[in-house]
C-alpha cells in the first residue's frame, strides 16, 4: 500500500479542514451548551461535498473512494464529533445501504436529497433491550395486503429527531438474523413517533432519539433488498461505519495533540514552558504515536475495502484501537491542561466527553474484541 495521498485527496483534506475551521470550530462550544447544532450547517455540509463523498455523480455526489471519506471523517472528528455524526449517519449508515442494495427508484428518491443536505437519514437498529444483540431485535413488520405494518421501539438513534427518513430493521420472519428485514420509512408516516434523548455526557449538539412505531404502514416498495436480508445489510453497513468511526476517533486524537502542544508550549511553570517537562512530553508522545497508529489502521481497512478484499476484521481492529486511543488522548490532554482542561475555555474537556461514546456505539469495544478473538481462534464466543 502506497501511503502517499493523491493530489486530489490532499486537496480534499485541505478544503475539508478549512471549512471545519471556518464553519464548525468557532461554534462547537455554543452548540454543545445549547445541546443542539444550528441546522443551517447541514446544507453547507452538503455544498462542501461531505454527504456525497462516496455517492456516484449521477446522484449528485463526488464519487470518491473510502479513503477520501475517512479523511473527511477525521477532519470532522477533529472539529466536532456532533457534526461528524450527522454526516456519517446520514451519508454512511442511511445512504450507504440504499446505494448498495436499493432499487433505482429508491436511489433516485433519497440519494440526491441526502447528498445536497436537503434531507437527513437515520439508522434504526438499536432497541431498548437489544443493542449488541441486534440479531434478536423485537420490532416487527407484518405483511398486510400490499403493505407492511411496523410496530416496535428503537433507542439512541443519531439524527432521529431531525431525519426525514429512517432505515428501520424489523423482524418479518422467525427468530435470529434470518428473520430480519430492512425498510425505508419516512418519518412523517402516521404512527411514527420520536422523542429526543437529552442529558448526554457527550455529543450534546447531536440529535439522539428514542423512536416508536405504532401501526406504521409502509408500501411494499419500502423494503430495502430482499425479505430476510436486513441483518446482513446492517452488519455490512456497520463494517464500513466502523472504519469511519475509527477515522473520526483519529481526528479526536489529532485535535487533542494539537491543542496540547499549543497550550503547553505557551504556558510556563517553574520557569520554563510546560512542554519542557519530561512527564508532559510523555503525555504528548503517547498522543502522537496513537494518532499515527490509529490512522494507519484506518487506512489499511479502507485500502482492503477499496480493493474488494475482506475488511471486517481490519475494521474491528481500527475501531477498537482508535476509540480506546481517543479516550486515552483526551484524558491525557485534560491532564496536561491541568485545571483549565476541566472547563470549556479549551476544547479538551469536550473531546473527552465526546470520545467516551466512541467505545460504545457501532459495536462496543467488547464486541470488537469478541469479533477479533473469533477471527484469530476460529471459536465463537457468541451463543
Amino acid at each position: 500500500m502506497d501511503l502517499t495521498l493523491t493530489p486530489d485527496q490532499e486537496a480534499f483534506r485541505a478544503a475539508a479542514r478549512e471549512f471545519c475551521d471556518r464553519e464548525v470550530v468557532p461554534h462547537r462550544t455554543a452548540w454543545d451548551h445549547a445541546e443542539s447544532v444550528d441546522l443551517a450547517i447541514v446544507p453547507k455540509l452538503g455544498e462542501q461535498g461531505f454527504f456525497g463523498v462516496k455517492i456516484p455523480e449521477e446522484y449528485g455526489g463526488l464519487g470518491l473512494d473510502l479513503l477520501t471519506y475517512c479523511l473527511a471523517m477525521e477532519e470532522l472528528g477533529r472539529a466536532d464529533s456532533a457534526i461528524r455524526g450527522i454526516v456519517s449517519v446520514s451519508a454512511g449508515l442511511f445512504a450507504g445501504p440504499i446505494l448498495a442494495h436499493g432499487t433505482d427508484a429508491q436511489k433516485q428518491r433519497w440519494l440526491p436529497g441526502i447528498v445536497a443536505g436537503e434531507l437527513l437519514g437515520c439508522f434504526g437498529l438499536t432497541e431498548p433491550g437489544h443493542g449488541s444483540d441486534a440479531a434478536n431485535l423485537r420490532t416487527k413488520a407484518v405483511r398486510d395486503g400490499e403493505d407492511w405494518v411496523i410496530d416496535g421501539e428503537k433507542i439512541f438513534i443519531t439524527n432521529g429527531t431531525w431525519a426525514d427518513a429512517c432505515l428501520v430493521f424489523a423482524r418479518t420472519g422467525g427468530p435470529g438474523p434470518k428473520g430480519v428485514s430492512a425498510f425505508i420509512v419516512p418519518t412523517d408516516t402516521p404512527g411514527f413517533e420520536r422523542r429526543e434523548v437529552t442529558g448526554k455526557l457527550g455529543l450534546r449538539g447531536q440529535a439522539t432519539a428514542a423512536l416508536s412505531f405504532s401501526g406504521v404502514r409502509v408500501p411494499a416498495d419500502a423494503l430495502l433488498g430482499e425479505e430476510g436480508q436486513g441483518f446482513r445489510i446492517a452488519m455490512s453497513t456497520l463494517d464500513t461505519g466502523r472504519v469511519g468511526i475509527a477515522a473520526s476517533c483519529t481526528g479526536i486524537i489529532a485535535g487533542c495533540l494539537a491543542a496540547t502542544v499549543e497550550y503547553t508550549t505557551q504556558r510556563d511553570q517553574f520557569g520554563k514552558p510546560i512542554a519542557a517537562h519530561q512527564l508532559v512530553q510523555d503525555l504528548i508522545a503517547d498522543m502522537s504515536v496513537d494518532a499515527d497508529a490509529a490512522r494507519l489502521l484506518v487506512w489499511r481497512a479502507a485500502d482492503l475495502a477499496m480493493r474488494g478484499e475482506p475488511f471486517s476484521l481490519a475494521a474491528s481492529k481500527a475501531k477498537l484501537f482508535a476509540s480506546e486511543a481517543a479516550v486515552r488522548a483526551a484524558n491525557n490532554a485534560v491532564q496536561a491542561f491541568g485545571g483549565y482542561g476541566y472547563v470549556d475555555d479549551y476544547p479538551v474537556a469536550k473531546y473527552l466527553r465526546d470520545a467516551r461514546v466512541m467505545t460504545l456505539y457501532e459495536g462496543t469495544s467488547q464486541i470488537q474484541k469478541l469479533l477479533i478473538g473469533r477471527a484469530e481462534t476460529g471459536v465463537s464466543a457468541f451463543v
